[in-house]
């Protein structure tokens, strides 16, 4: 692709790295913000600077956040003793927008891939598993997509924790095996927290 200039050209190549967006749409987005008035790029870049430099993981759940506690963990009618493990913010969003579920999350990180370099300490397992050991949870929903890595990293997470007395649970499979969580619907996404099943029970199937 050639360019007539090459600040352009800079602009297309930054853009294009982004998930999804190769060099055609790239060159389309930026050519679009050419065409803007000024200040709406400049807002634009300012709110992804912004962001980029101001934003928090929460300190207890590790979801993104503007202060050091999300609004989740800080909402006092929100169940405490009741955790769902997911992979990433994307799925805190999509078990949101249910309006199914009523208790806390632990976003992991990612998931346990050996193919790509990635172990359990990689991940936040280790501050789930203290909150385990320290009394405060009742009940653990595994809701890790159904693939391998979400299999393994169920299974990793669930021997660490099996000398506790927690109740484990695991998504009901409405869910279909190998898709990933957030781009599940809504309403089967609600129905698999409601219907979770022993996360034990999961292991025989």
């Amino acid at each position: 692709m050639e360019f007539s200039s090459k600040l352009l050209e800079r602009a297309v190549n930054e853009m294009s790295q982004l998930p999804g967006i190769g060099k055609r749409t790239a060159l389309r987005l930026v050519l679009h913000m050419l065409r803007q008035p000024k200040e709406q790029t400049t807002a634009l870049s300012e709110a992804l600077q912004t962001m980029r430099n101001d934003v928090k993981f929460c300190k207890s759940c590790h979801n993104i956040s503007d202060v050091e506690l999300c609004e989740i963990c800080s909402n006092p009618n929100r169940i405490e003793n009741t955790i769902c493990v997911v992979e990433d913010v994307r799925d805190v969003m999509a078990i949101e927008n249910t309006s199914s579920y009523k208790g806390l999350y632990h976003v992991l990180g990612g998931k346990i891939s050996p193919m790509d370099g990635i172990g359990p300490h990689d991940l936040n397992v280790e501050s789930l598993v203290k909150k385990v050991k320290e009394g405060k949870v009742k009940e653990l929903i595994f809701a890790l997509s159904s693939t391998m890595e979400g299999d393994t990293t169920n299974f990793y997470i669930y021997k660490q924790i099996q000398d506790y007395e927690i109740l484990t649970s695991t998504i009901a499979r409405g869910i279909s095996v190998g898709d990933e969580l957030e781009y599940a619907d809504e309403i089967t996404l609600g129905r698999s927290i409601i219907n979770r099943i022993p996360f034990e029970t999961s292991l025989k199937l």
